[in-house]
């Protein structure tokens, strides 16, 4: 059976966007850049994850000599509350506060998007942006500390997940899904429509 027509290389660590690529159908290399974000400090938090995820794209994609078309996937998080961006929280009583201000309330999470096209004549990029409002329940302190205890608000931006224990404490959302997760699928098709890539071609065999 032939092979995927791209090599699609994600410059993330995250598990989260791992899964909802192979999921889509595709079978990506993780890359994870070296890009300090704390060393980055802009007010604006859709300005913000758009220069991250170009960093860490046009970093990875720099580390690479394709010897075939090659596309380099970058992304980055927050969630926009008040103005403010909330990334992943410092320790348990950073994700304590953040879900007081969180319950009842409603969120902004936007995620920064960068591909570039390698190995195919000139190198090619996109940096677009995905946003989706999300919805909170108002929790109990006894559930908020539960949540916190568990451990997951403190290895994800935003300090929750939809696809997880953090499930049950979103009541709805505007917009796409998937970005919550941290990759928007509708996106990231889009931006490679416009680089004269079709979304059907980076399916893995195995997925047709």
């Amino acid at each position: 059976m032939a092979r995927s027509a791209y090599h699609v290389v994600l410059a993330s660590a995250s598990p989260a966007r791992l899964e909802t690529l192979r999921r889509a159908g595709l079978d990506p290399e993780v890359a994870v850049s070296s890009v300090d974000e704390a060393e980055l400090d802009l007010p604006d938090p859709a300005s913000l994850v758009q220069v991250l995820a170009a960093a860490k794209c046009r970093q990875v994609a720099a580390g690479l000599a394709p010897t075939e078309p090659t596309i380099v996937v970058g992304c980055d998080s927050v969630l926009n509350l008040d103005g403010v961006a909330l990334g992943r929280p410092r320790d348990a009583d950073d994700a304590r506060e953040r879900w007081r201000r969180l319950r009842g309330r409603s969120a902004v999470l936007v995620t920064g998007h960068c591909i570039r096209l390698l190995g195919a004549g000139p190198d090619a990029e996109r940096v677009a942006l995905a946003a989706t409002t999300v919805h909170f329940a108002d929790l109990s302190d006894a559930e908020i500390e539960a949540y916190v205890n568990s451990g997951e608000p403190l290895v994800v931006a935003g300090a929750f997940t939809i696809d997880g224990l953090g499930g049950a404490f979103v009541t709805g959302i505007e917009g796409d899904p998937h970005n919550v997760v941290g990759i928007s699928l509708p996106l990231l098709r889009d931006m490679l429509s416009k680089l004269g890539v079709r979304w059907t071609d980076l399916w893995s065999p195995l997925s047709s």
